[in-house]
């Protein structure tokens, strides 16, 4: 038996495990340690930065929400180009973008068969067009990821609120899934008001999922899904501590004991907004654990649809940059909205603040300045994993030590107040609590302190000039694993 399986464990790894009534607090410490995500969630966690491209008949009627009563005729987009608009997203280094293919009015972004609420009854190329095609083949073009926004309430369906809705849905969604190539996520809100009965809809999700499983087999289902859950707000700022694997109660024991992770299609139920996710204490009283991580959006712009008057709202540079520390820094992916105006084009002063907050992330991170340093870290092994651009290596402990240091010692005296650590989350999540600590030329002191580290955390703090740094890992689920390290400046 190898050293590595000896120090990580035996156990089997997958994105979901059942407690036991007979488990003990070590023994859930050690399932928990040992969930991963799936290889859709992993490849989904790597993205980032993802961008959601809001658009539809709201953009022509300066609303929000639409009634579901609006003429198709009022879409036309006289100068659409798809191919601007993921140019823009992969410029400022967004890795995927998501379409809002039908939103609560109904109104379809492409010619569906099953509604003449669409864009087959609009003036825009003569009702010859389909939005959903061309991002789709602007995505193929530059090489980024596409995923789809399928609103479940409809307001304009006269089958809302009736069994036969789910049948409607599901030929919609069967449309979007199998005519556009490889959909790389799927996202359904929570959103279920009346419909043009005065009704609600039953959602009939497990077949919605099995559906997407089916047809779409890598694409992660989010948010009212069973891949990615909502972070809880709307302001891109995750949580100080965000666990991926969290207590789920509804978890099928038949699913466990397929012993596939394809036949995990379920949304775990609870509320997922709290501060206090997947501590100790929460997954002590859990049935089950599950690999569950956050996606935390928000829009460029007061609202997520385009209004002309909101073009001197656009959040700042700066702001943004605020929000990337706290959203992918805080072990989440952020979904950032950037909605085409009613030309058909991201508008100009979107763009500008776009590229600035690109330049902004470009100068702090093109620079480690822990790279050629001397590592030292007594109980771990393989520390040159630490500085070599490889996610897949990384450190860990010897043994089956829960605790280290690893001291840098940097190749030159430098200046820095943001720290990045990056776990190996195919191993699992496992660090609980950490602190950065500098050497002053007499003592260490303390510059910073975090709690989970996940994918990526990003820690900032006020500068500091040294030549010695330490991480000090408090307190780990099983040995802790890390696969890159960062110092860097911001100025």
């Amino acid at each position: 038996m190898s050293l590595l399986f000896t120090i990580l464990g035996s156990a089997q790894k997958r994105n979901f495990v059942k407690i036991l009534p007979t488990d003990s607090p070590k023994d859930i410490i050690r399932k928990a340690a040992n969930v991963v995500p799936s290889p859709r969630q992993l490849r989904w966690q790597k993205l980032e930065l993802t961008a959601f491209f809001h658009f539809g008949v709201n953009t022509f009627t300066d609303s929000e929400w639409g009634t579901g009563k609006e003429d198709p005729k009022i879409f036309n987009p006289t100068s659409l180009n798809a191919d601007q608009w993921v140019k823009v997203a992969k410029d400022a280094g967004f890795k995927q973008v998501i379409l809002t293919a039908k939103h609560h009015d109904g109104f379809c972004l492409w010619p569906s068969k099953y509604t003449e609420h669409s864009v087959k009854n609009s003036p825009w190329k003569n009702g010859k067009g389909d939005v959903v095609k061309e991002v789709a083949d602007a995505c193929k073009k530059y090489k980024i990821g596409f995923g789809i926004y399928l609103s479940p309430w409809d307001r304009n369906s006269p089958l809302y609120g009736t069994e036969a809705y789910n049948d409607y849905f599901v030929n919609q969604l069967t449309e979007l899934l199998t005519n556009y190539g490889r959909i790389d996520e799927v996202w359904f809100d929570g959103a279920n008001g009346e419909g043009p009965n005065g009704k609600k809809q039953v959602y009939d999700f497990d077949r919605w999922y099995k559906l997407i499983r089916k047809l779409q087999p890598a694409a992660v289902i989010a948010i009212m899904g069973p891949d990615v859950r909502w972070v809880g707000t709307e302001s891109g700022y995750g949580r100080e501590t965000e666990w991926s694997v969290v207590p789920v109660n509804n978890l099928d024991p038949n699913a466990i004991a397929s012993n596939s992770q394809k036949s995990i299609a379920f949304k775990p139920e609870g509320d997922m907004r709290g501060d206090d996710l997947g501590s100790r204490e929460k997954i002590f009283n859990a049935k089950a654990l599950v690999w569950y991580p956050a996606e935390t959006d928000v829009s460029i712009r007061p609202g997520w649809f385009y209004h002309e008057k909101q073009n001197d709202e656009i959040k700042s540079p700066e702001k943004l940059l605020d929000i990337y520390f706290h959203s992918v820094g805080r072990n989440s992916v952020l979904l950032m909205n950037i909605p085409p105006d009613k030309e058909g084009l991201i508008n100009d002063a979107d763009i500008k603040v776009l590229k600035k907050w690109k330049q902004l992330r470009d100068q702090i991170f093109s620079e480690n300045l822990a790279e050629g340093s001397k590592i030292i870290s007594e109980n771990g092994i393989r520390t040159n994993a630490l500085l070599d651009k490889n996610y897949d290596s990384y450190w860990t402990t010897k043994n089956a030590d829960t605790s280290a240091v690893i001291e840098l010692q940097l190749k030159e005296t430098g200046t820095f107040n943001a720290l990045m650590l990056q776990e190996n989350i195919s191993v699992g999540q496992r660090i609980e609590k950490f602190d950065l600590e500098y050497w002053d030329g007499n003592s260490w002191k303390k510059a910073a302190e975090g709690t989970t580290v996940g994918y990526k955390r990003l820690l900032q703090f006020p500068a500091i000039t040294t030549n010695k740094v330490r991480i000090k890992i408090l307190s780990s689920r099983l040995n802790p694993t890390l696969s890159q390290v960062g110092l860097f400046y911001e100025k």
